[in-house]
């Protein structure tokens, strides 16, 4: 049993004929039915200041709480903020500017803040409460995969390493600035490109890693994946990050806990760790139908997102993923 299983064991879902998603797919939200044909999307994330600067930790808060609500294929209705942050530092401007980087990403997706929480707390903290609208049959889950369809993954890899080598004041001006780009962009485009063409099966890369979230995916939808590394997108300098010793404690146990799941064959160390990078407000991974695929990626060039087809759902013992 691994030690998030060992934590939840004690977590037992109360039945409702509302549920539609709950906390046993490891799913990217939860999912509950309003009637009518409507649901509510509901998700919250927070973590520790990842970036020197505080309003682009807001800013990456508020995008990465967003992503869990696009990856549903749901449209956001409003955010809750979660605050914590030692009493004694609220005088130095810290805190406006991470509630002002976190309100300047919801204004860009068009979505108020409607309050929140706060705790004093020696280690500050920031996230928010996303609650967003999705008719049923547009829901998008981390269970519908299919052998034959396509893998996309709409953002390049590597702000785990990065914002490791931050912390470590190693992290040149092009590979922040890169970062920084990719954690404080919406999904929303990629998220309505994929409505758009019917996608029934996503999720989002977070702190699992791609090959940590796309096991899951295939584990509850009951298919296998091949993931051709060099079309993976990949952030720049992060190789060289990753030779100088800038890994996040996440990735490795990410890669210790994938086990006999991935054939990796020939692939160096450093390839492994990117794949397995536990990532912030990373991208979509889209499960796409192969007649639908050419569509899909004329949409998301057209949004901007640096997308990439990477591999394909097979048939194979589920959760598994031979890396190419």
């Amino acid at each position: 049993m691994s030690e998030l299983a060992q934590v939840l064991r004690h977590l037992v879902p109360i039945e409702s004929e509302h549920a539609l998603v709950d906390a046993s797919t490891g799913d990217d939200a939860a999912v509950y039915a309003l009637g009518d044909g409507r649901a509510l999307v509901v998700t919250l994330d927070f973590f520790t200041p990842l970036v020197d600067d505080p309003y682009d930790f807001g800013r990456i808060a508020a995008a990465n709480a967003l992503s869990d609500v696009y990856a549903m294929g749901a449209e956001p209705l409003f955010l809750l903020n979660l605050l914590a942050f030692p009493r004694a530092l609220l005088g130095e401007g810290l805190v406006e500017e991470i509630i002002r980087g976190g309100s300047d990403i919801a204004r860009e997706a068009g979505v108020p803040i409607m309050g929140g929480h706060s705790v004093d707390d020696p280690e500050p903290k920031y996230g928010l409460v996303a609650v967003g609208e999705v008719q049923i049959e547009d829901l998008v889950t981390n269970a519908a995969a299919r052998a034959g369809d396509l893998l996309v993954l709409t953002k390049a890899l590597g702000t785990g390493v990065v914002a490791t080598a931050i912390k470590a004041e190693a992290a040149s001006d092009t590979a922040t600035t890169a970062a920084v780009t990719s954690m404080t962009a919406l999904n929303r485009e990629a998220a309505r490109a994929m409505k758009r063409v019917g996608v029934r099966a996503a999720t989002d890369v977070t702190g699992y890693g791609l090959l940590g979230h796309l096991s899951n995916l295939l584990l509850q939808s009951g298919v296998a994946a091949e993931v051709v590394a060099k079309d993976v997108p990949v952030l720049p300098e992060v190789s060289e990050l990753i030779a100088a010793g800038h890994v996040p404690g996440g990735t490795r146990r990410n890669l210790e806990d994938l086990g006999d799941r991935i054939v990796f064959g020939d692939q160096d160390e450093t390839t492994r760790l990117i794949l397995a990078d536990a990532q912030t407000s990373g991208g979509l991974l889209i499960s796409v139908p192969k007649e639908h695929a050419d569509e899909l990626m004329k949409l998301l060039e057209a949004a901007g997102p640096v997308a990439a087809i990477i591999g394909r759902v097979t048939d194979g013992a589920p959760g598994t993923i031979k890396v190419l």
